[in-house]
């Protein structure tokens, strides 16, 4: 017993010790925060949730159904700051998403050439990161999503997309606190956007964002055209795991949109939940619509077959689906979400 006492006794007046030498020596070095990744969140389930969007419409199981939330944007400034737009909305968005169990992320996008001209500059690079940092730690965030809509290889973009994400990810992971993804391109298309992907994005990722949609033509040869078939998904995977991107990072872009091709109606696009409105089938992949200045159209989709099959190919081989936009699905169950959540297996 007295040897315990007096082994405590010489821990106690150690600590204090040393204490007094910090306290005397500010300058000496302290033991510095390990960069990692937070600890998995498993098999993604990503909504993203624009401050255009009603919150109110969309109930709680909606948000359960996710367990990340992207709050749609913040903008990259010519201040070199993000701003984020309706900050009282993302604030409804926070508290629904959390007393239903989702991470919330931030989602990060702009202005290309503000992205282009910011990363330039270290210091630039800097100031963006660290205004980045203050608003994770304000707003209580889990993380940080990039959307930077795109980085090419033609006009050093890429590499400077590089350094951001590389400064951005060791601050966020610093004592494994944040997470951080990226939106990025399919990569069925060889070209600058494409390559303007370097490989290290992967390894600074905690997981990535494939927008597995848009793939419209305006070529009057063949006008029409889904802009986001099953056959995209594989086609993604094969390429992006070609690069040596892990597949458990792969995350499958899903859209809750429509959009026709063809050369009048190519920027026209229409939410899933206004599509069924007019009449379209919830099994289907196509309808003829109507949208302002165009009285009636095929428009182009992915109903909840289509989405159950995307579901079940990335619970096999990805690690995770993501929507662009909770707010275009329906909130019934019609939902392209739940047809997701149910194929595999998550409650809500």
């Amino acid at each position: 017993m007295k040897n315990l006492q007096k082994c405590l006794f010489l821990m106690a007046a150690l600590a204090i010790y040393l204490t007094a030498c910090k306290k005397e020596n500010p300058g000496l070095p302290s033991t510095p925060d390990i960069i990692k990744p937070p600890p998995p969140i498993g098999f993604v389930v990503a909504g993203y949730f624009p401050y255009y969007r009603t919150v109110a419409e969309y109930p709680d199981r909606m948000f359960r159904m996710c367990n990340v939330v992207n709050y749609a944007f913040a903008d990259i400034t010519a201040n070199d700051t993000v701003s984020i737009t309706n900050i009282i909305r993302m604030d409804s968005v926070y508290k629904k998403g959390k007393v239903n169990g989702a991470k919330i992320f931030l989602s990060v996008s702009g202005d290309a050439a503000l992205f282009a001209s910011m990363s330039t500059v270290a210091v630039r690079r800097n100031a963006v990161v660290k205004d980045i940092l203050q608003k994770v730690r304000q707003y209580r965030l889990d993380g940080i999503d990039i959307d930077w809509e795109y980085p090419r290889s033609t006009d050093g973009s890429a590499e400077n997309y590089r350094l951001f994400m590389k400064e951005l990810s060791d601050s966020l992971h610093t004592g494994g606190k944040y997470y951080l993804s990226a939106a990025i391109t399919p990569g069925i298309y060889a070209g600058s956007i494409r390559d303007g992907i370097k490989n290290e994005i992967f390894g600074y990722a905690d997981f990535l964002n494939v927008m597995m949609y848009d793939d419209f033509t305006t070529d009057p040869t063949r006008l029409y055209q889904q802009h986001s078939p099953f056959a995209i998904v594989p086609t993604s995977f094969n390429y992006w795991i070609s690069r040596g991107v892990p597949s458990a990072k792969l995350v499958v872009g899903i859209p809750a949109y429509g959009r026709p091709s063809g050369m009048t109606q190519s920027g026209t696009t229409l939410a899933y939940k206004t599509i069924l409105q007019q009449g379209g089938n919830p099994q289907s992949d196509s309808a003829m619509v109507t949208a302002t200045g165009f009285p009636l159209f095929k428009i182009y989709y992915n109903g909840q077959a289509t989405v159950k099959k995307k579901a079940a190919y990335a619970k096999q081989f990805g690690g995770g689906i993501m929507f662009w936009e909770i707010g275009q699905d329906a909130n019934n169950d019609f939902s392209l979400i739940k047809a997701a959540c149910d194929t595999i297996g998550r409650s809500y």
